[in-house]
């Protein structure tokens, strides 16, 4: 049976807990009209700067931007970006429980912008010193209480190493709105899921999916596969994003296939934080998981439509 359609009224959720990689996501936006006589290279003209959280602060922009609130643990320098991710955040509505480290630079993704095409990106990046892991989980424990779910937003870049003692907290806290402990939501990255031991949803992409399970041949070995995967690391569903074609959750009920919405698909940058960041608000509404699913798949259609690292509003979301 289809899921009942979440409504707006319903639609109102407790705090969510996100820990993960924070970035400032930067963009140069320009014209190109001629090739560097130095290189066979574009000339960019710059003509306009823009700067959005990226990463971790990227499903926090998409948590406020549909009303909802939220709390966000990274790890920060003592630098110019840092400050800039600091503003960002108070400007959207984030409490920023984030850790600074003036020995730690803030990450930073630059993506260079001619015509509405990306040219060049070029990420500034360093690894957490082992400090913040410990000082993450007591964060963490001090923050979670109350809160309807935790989002771990893993981008590979150190912040969420030795995860076990994270999942451990979150699952001995009892949650507001489910039976048993708060939801633990991860957006995977690598090839070695073990870390996410224990987790109720991963919500990995096609391409994270392989790197884990290989090249299936079949939906009936995708499913097998999949099956196996959730009984190895003990959760309850995965939520396989599936680009043009949709989304599949598996859980234990079976499967539930969800088509894309159809519009044109201009840039699926982020559009991975959006559905977690909507699948995370659901659970903390105290809706189920097939019913997230369908709602975050609606939010994930309205963000492809969007240039870089957007988001999606109430009034999108609940639209008719």
């Amino acid at each position: 049976m289809y899921p009942v359609l979440i409504d707006e009224k319903s639609f109102l959720p407790h705090p969510v807990l996100i820990v993960g990689d924070v970035m400032l996501d930067r963009y140069w936006f320009g014209e190109v009209e001629r090739i560097s006589p130095e290189a066979p290279v574009p000339v960019l003209k710059v003509e306009r700067i823009e700067e959005r959280l990226g990463g971790a602060g990227n499903v926090a922009r998409n948590i406020t931007a549909l009303h909802g609130a939220c709390s966000l643990i990274g790890a920060l320098g003592a630098d110019e970006a840092s400050s800039a991710i600091k503003r960002l955040t108070s400007d959207a509505g984030i409490k920023d429980e984030s850790l600074t480290d003036p020995d730690f630079r803030t990450i930073i993704k630059l993506r260079m912008i001619g015509r509405q095409q990306q040219l060049l990106r070029a990420d500034f990046e360093t690894k957490p010193q082992d400090h913040f892991l410990a000082q993450r989980d007591a964060q963490a424990a001090k923050h979670l209480p109350g809160c309807g779910a935790l989002v771990l937003s893993d981008y590979g870049k150190g912040m969420l190493g030795e995860l076990q003692s994270l999942i451990t907290i979150a699952r001995k806290q009892r949650s507001p709105v489910r039976p048993q402990h708060t939801a633990v939501l991860i957006d995977p990255k690598g090839d070695d899921w073990r870390a996410y031991r224990g987790a109720s949803v991963l919500t990995p992409n096609r391409a994270e999916l392989r790197a884990v399970i290989g090249r299936w041949k079949s939906e009936e070995d995708l499913a097998q596969r999949v099956k196996a995967l959730i009984d190895d690391l003990q959760l309850e569903a995965l939520l396989l994003t599936r680009s043009d074609e949709g989304m599949t959750l598996f859980d234990q009920q079976g499967r539930l296939d969800v088509p894309a919405r159809a519009r044109e698909v201009y840039d699926v940058t982020g559009a991975g934080d959006t559905v977690i960041a909507v699948l995370a608000m659901a659970l903390a509404s105290g809706h189920d998981l097939r019913q997230g699913v369908v709602l975050a798949n609606k939010a994930a259609g309205i963000v492809v439509g969007k240039l870089g690292t957007a988001v999606c509003t109430r009034h999108e979301l609940f639209a008719s």
